[in-house]
């Protein structure tokens, strides 16, 4: 085994936990709807329909704030996909300390990621036929 591995794998975390939290201070103390610093949706200034990802920003923010009702209102898919994340990113962890570990493998069949696309797209579409 690479004695280097254990040392990149700890940077790599590392950096990455450094990132998530100048994120979520970044989004807990800047409101992306008064700043002007944040992305604007491309697809929305294109088309003026709103893609699935639309609202994410101002979701986070809210949710940084614990106002789970305007983040249900900017964006309900991803209020509702936060907890299959947080469990992806626990599997990825499990399967990297223990590899021959099952359970990877039980939440990232075929089956639910096409039924997770099927939901965005069926997300997108309905978002832009009824105003939610």
């Amino acid at each position: 085994m690479d004695k280097a591995r254990p040392i990149r794998t700890i940077l790599y975390v590392a950096f990455v936990m450094a990132g998530l939290i100048a994120g979520g201070i970044i989004y807990f103390t800047y409101n992306p709807v008064e700043s002007v610093w944040f992305p604007k949706c491309p697809f929305l200034l294109l088309t003026g329909l709103k893609c699935p990802g639309c609202g994410s920003q101002r979701t986070i923010h809210a949710l940084l704030h614990g106002d789970i009702q305007s983040a249900f209102r900017y964006n309900t898919l991803l209020v509702f996909s936060i907890p299959y994340i947080i469990l992806l990113v626990f599997a990825k962890i499990v399967h990297f300390f223990y590899p021959a570990s099952v359970f990877p493998e039980k939440i990232q069949k075929a089956f639910i990621i096409w039924f997770y696309f099927a939901l965005v797209i069926l997300f997108w579409i309905t978002r832009n036929i009824w105003d939610f």
